[in-house]
């Protein structure tokens, strides 16, 4: 089983719309996808309640019902990690991810945050000793906008790949209240969202996105 973490201390940087997308995304490709909340508010949770049955499975776990299993004949765990982690609760989550996913808004406070959780991260055993794997996605941005340019420069700063970047869409806001993901829209409607989550899944297909075990 692989696991997946969706993380940023800082809230609001749409960890829970970039875990539950791609838990769509992999569910349409046939994997067996597990949906981990180690949210307190749930929102993970809350949007499987809301999935439709005709549409690809997605298993849900909650961190709030005890410690957090997956069943066995998972292919993927994805984990949506709460706002504020730190400590001993990150620690946990890096020793058991392969691959961390870090989405980071175009905002001069997120990327102040952003600045300060990735220099600690990349220090941590299992990061500096690359037994998991980090990739940034550039999240609800606006092409040809100076905060954008900003973004990403601020990124590229880092040795860390910028994996993918993801626009500033309604259809994710639209999607979400029906339990739905861009991954589940028409063609017509969501092609540009698609297109931008091949290339976060192309490199999370790619043998250099997993951690050494």
């Amino acid at each position: 089983m692989r696991t997946i973490a969706v993380l940023n201390p800082k809230g609001g940087c749409g960890k829970t719309t970039v875990a539950t997308s791609l838990a769509s995304a992999l569910a349409w490709e046939g994997h067996a996808v597990t949906l981990g909340d180690l949210d307190p508010q749930q929102s993970a949770t809350d949007w499987l309640g809301l999935r439709p049955e005709d549409y690809p499975a997605i298993v849900g776990v909650s961190a709030h019902d005890g410690p957090l299993r997956a069943p066995v004949d998972t292919d993927i765990l994805i984990l949506d990690c709460p706002a504020g982690i730190a400590g001993q609760a990150l620690g946990n989550v890096v020793r058991r991810a392969d691959t961390l996913l870090v989405p980071v808004l175009p905002s001069p406070v997120d990327m102040r945050a952003g600045w300060r959780f990735l220099n600690h991260l990349i220090e941590l055993k299992p990061v500096r000793e690359r037994h998991v794997t980090v990739g940034l996605i550039a999240n609800r941005v606006r092409p040809h906008t100076i905060i954008y340019r900003e973004l990403t420069g601020f990124l590229d700063g880092f040795r860390l790949p910028v994996v993918g970047q993801l626009r500033d869409s309604m259809n994710y806001v639209r999607a979400f209240e029906r339990g739905l993901a861009v991954s589940d829209l028409p063609q017509y409607l969501a092609w540009q969202d698609w297109e931008e989550w091949e290339q976060i899944l192309s490199w999370l297909r790619s043998p250099r996105s997993m951690g050494k075990r």
